[in-house]
């Protein structure tokens, strides 16, 4: 039986601050530090919507102890998403590019995507270099599908492409449409993903019926196992929001996350590290869930200690 971590995906979300952290953790330092102190990994999430920067990524490793955990997801570009033109790392800019009329750019040339994963990678370099990164998550858009058997294969060619960039890291693989899930496709999809050692990451998220959205399937295709929970409020899935932690406005319950218990127990089973992530980044949903649910794994979620190795106090 392997073990299980529980974090969230973000320690730095605004509505987080004044819920979460104690009066006079103000800083970013502090912040880390003391979130570092109650959760053994977490996953960036402002990587997605701009390359992140090398001095940041070696200020995590100096603010968290020799056994935390970060995973970074994938720039947006990187997983075929629009990005803000706005945002483009200065080693971007030269390359020619269309955009919106929203300001996004528009079907950017392979090679300015191969430069958006080489900015990458130098930049989570410390992480690597400390043994502190976990996997690189790539979160599909709704639209990387397996709807049809071209659109399997087209799909099938990039994961092969990002394979290649991202040799010889941990590869987390979200897809968000339930075509992956269908008969016949999950098999191939785990057998895929199984033999390029890549991590398929398991999704409680809304449903409906329009497919744009992963049913919770829990499978395990490599030696690590993920978990992620988007919350369940349909009404805001779709919604413009002032930030993205609105479109996660979601609590889950005792009753809801017990569901997985057994889900989260399985995987366990096979793989040697499970992590479980909470993405509902509204107020402390996320740190309260995350607790939630750590209690409801008991045994298989290591007790936390804090950077000089002893028992850190819970708050929860």
């Amino acid at each position: 039986m392997g073990t299980v971590h529980v974090g969230t995906c973000s320690w730095t979300e605004k509505t987080v601050v004044g819920l979460w952290y104690p009066k006079g953790v103000n800083s970013p330092e502090q912040r880390l530090r003391y979130y570092a102190s109650r959760f053994d990994t977490v996953e960036v999430d402002s990587s997605f919507y701009a390359l992140p920067q090398r001095r940041n990524a070696e200020l995590w490793v100096q603010r968290t102890p020799s056994d935390f955990t970060f995973h970074v997801k994938a720039y947006g570009m990187m997983t075929g998403h629009q990005v803000e033109e706005c945002s483009l790392h200065e080693g971007l800019r030269a390359f020619p590019h269309e955009v919106t009329p929203r300001g996004r750019v528009l079907d950017p040339h392979p090679n300015m995507v191969d430069a958006a994963f080489d900015i990458f990678i130098d930049a989570i370099g410390p992480l690597r270099e400390s043994g502190k990164l976990g996997g690189i998550l790539m979160q599909f858009p709704p639209y990387f599908t397996a709807k049809t058997p071209e659109a399997q294969r087209t799909s099938f060619d990039y994961l092969d492409r990002v394979r290649a960039k991202l040799d010889g890291y941990r590869v987390l693989v979200e897809f968000r449409h339930s075509s992956w899930a269908r008969p016949g496709v999950a098999d191939a999809v785990s057998r895929f993903l199984a033999d390029r050692d890549m991590s398929f990451v398991s999704v409680d998220s809304p449903q409906f019926e329009s497919d744009c959205t992963m049913p919770p399937v829990a499978a395990v295709t490599s030696d690590w196992a993920y978990v992620r929970f988007h919350g369940r409020n349909a009404d805001t899935w779709f919604g413009a929001h002032g930030s993205s932690a609105d479109r996660f406005d979601y609590h889950y319950t005792p009753d809801e996350l017990s569901e997985w218990e057994p889900k989260i127990r399985d995987l366990a089973r096979s793989a040697d590290r499970t992590f479980v992530m909470f993405n509902n980044n509204k107020y402390d949903y996320a740190q309260r869930n995350a607790a939630d649910i750590a209690t409801i794994l008991g045994d298989l979620v290591p007790p936390r200690s804090d950077a000089g190795g002893d028992e850190a106090p819970s708050l929860f």
